[in-house]
């Protein structure tokens, strides 16, 4: 009888243990959740100087296509892709004599590809979720056709960001972020050399997103 009685309690223990791990990870599965987004946005560039060189970028405006995936209620990560005008003007950072038709400089016209992977951790707030992300990924800038002295240049490039979802209805929001990218400058020209030096990219955006 005895025994019996701890063998049903064991059992009894057994299933509740079992029970909650299952409800555990029902509840974290129902919590998982797919996106798809689609943003405009800025992208705001400083000069940089190095080699005998003044490097400037031109600011522009861009498009970002990205999917993404939170696994568990707080962890998840991205992948995106995104383009943008990415013209650049060399010259001589050294001084020189000029003409009268004024100093030697060469303007690069560019479009800048950028493929990232992101870690993103979030948290939901009844309509909103906050959100932070850090990742890696590939910037190719590509002058455009028809151009001489010139050549592609891909770097790799470093991601970091903030943004929030607000969810408008249960499957479609508005995604307001800003990211930052730093990488090393661009060599476009086959005339100058490229600085070398490390810059950074300003990117503000707003976007609307696809929940599934």
């Amino acid at each position: 009888m005895f025994t019996a009685m701890i063998k049903f309690e064991f059992t009894r223990s057994r299933w509740f243990v079992v029970s909650g791990l299952l409800l555990v990870f029902v509840a974290t599965t129902a919590r998982a959740q797919t996106d798809v987004a689609l943003s405009i946005y800025g992208a705001f560039n400083g000069s940089t100087h190095g080699n005998g060189t003044e490097q400037s970028p031109s600011n522009a405006a861009g498009g970002m296509l990205e999917l993404r995936h939170i696994s568990n209620p707080l962890m998840g990560f991205d992948v995106t892709y995104s383009f943008n005008r990415a013209n650049e003007t060399y010259s001589s950072s050294a001084p020189l004599p000029c003409n009268p038709s004024g100093c030697p400089f060469a303007a690069v016209s560019a479009n800048a590809h950028e493929l990232t992977g992101d870690y993103v951790v979030s948290v939901k707030i009844a309509k909103l979720r906050p959100f932070a992300l850090g990742g890696l990924g590939v910037l190719l800038n590509e002058p455009v056709s028809g151009q001489s002295n010139t050549s592609s240049s891909t770097k790799p490039v470093v991601v970091y960001g903030a943004g929030v979802d607000w969810g408008l209805v249960p499957h479609l929001g508005l995604r307001l972020q800003y990211r930052g990218n730093l990488y090393k400058a661009a060599d476009l020209s086959t005339v100058y050399k490229s600085t070398g030096a490390f810059t950074h990219s300003a990117e503000p955006m707003v976007g609307a997103y696809f929940r599934f």
